[in-house]
């Protein structure tokens, strides 16, 4: 008995006031890492940047901060912490290596949490896909095409391209390609397409309306039609008034003519 309690005593001297510190080290470490999370999430929720990013950093920055605090732990029994994060940064760098594709996506898609270039909901082009955002995730972007189909794009991809925006602004610009023959009243033609846009109450008088003669074609002289409207009009305006004006031709007399091609047969002596 006495031994042991000689043998306890040693150990309480000698690695008491380290398991103290050490415990110690690890409280207020997890008190200062829940401070900063919290700090760190009230400060990017005031800047409006997505909830999932938010989450995502308040997590990462708990996490590093309780690191440390076991590596400080850990050295006050001696412990060579060097080596130890040495080897778990070779870990961490074969790691980043074989997944070196994943973590691009990854870091793509913080950039498009923090930087918004769009949003859910809106259309876009990018990455070589056109649709609808229904969701923008870490690593992929789920988009909707016109037709409806599923597309999931990854970050990278997205991020790395041009992106295109359609309902970035609050309106857009609606051309219509329309072509009269030749012996039709050019004139006329304007006026009828002129009334009817601005007879549509979808259309918006600012930016104003323009109509003009953009070439003399082979078989026809075409027209463009341009007008502005609001982004969700886009489409309803752009079918309707293409319907509408060739309804309005009709009634007046003025043709739409079919690609056709005069030949001059030349008279044998």
């Amino acid at each position: 008995m006495e031994n042991v309690l000689n043998t306890l005593y040693d150990f309480v001297v000698t690695y008491g006031l380290k398991i103290v510190g050490a415990i110690l080290i690890l409280f207020v470490g997890r008190i200062v890492a829940g401070l900063v999370r919290k700090g760190v999430k009230r400060a990017l929720t005031k800047s409006n940047v997505d909830a999932s990013l938010v989450s995502f950093f308040g997590h990462f920055v708990y996490f590093i901060i309780i690191v440390f605090a076991v590596l400080a732990a850990l050295a006050k029994f001696g412990v060579q912490t060097a080596s130890f994060v040495a080897v778990m940064g070779a870990a961490g760098f074969a790691v980043g290596f074989a997944l070196q594709g994943s973590l691009s996506n990854f870091a793509a898609g913080v950039m498009l949490l923090v930087f918004r270039p769009f949003k859910v909901g809106d259309f876009i082009d990018a990455g070589g896909t056109a649709g609808t955002v229904k969701e923008i995730q870490l690593f992929t972007t789920v988009l909707a095409t016109p037709d409806n189909v599923k597309v999931i794009a990854p970050n990278g991809a997205v991020f790395g391209s041009t992106i295109k925006n359609y309902s970035g602004y609050d309106t857009r610009r609606v051309d219509v390609a329309i072509g009269i023959a030749y012996d039709a009243p050019i004139q006329k033609a304007k006026e009828i397409m002129e009334n009817m846009i601005r007879n549509d109450e979808r259309t918006l008088d600012d930016p104003p309306i323009q109509i003009a003669v953009a070439e003399l074609a082979d078989s026809s002289v075409n027209f463009v039609v341009r007008m502005w409207v609001k982004k969700d009009d886009y489409w309803a305006v752009k079918f309707d008034m293409t319907r509408a004006i060739k309804e309005a031709f009709d009634r007046e007399g003025i043709e739409i003519p079919f690609p056709q091609r005069v030949i001059h047969q030349a008279q044998a002596a």
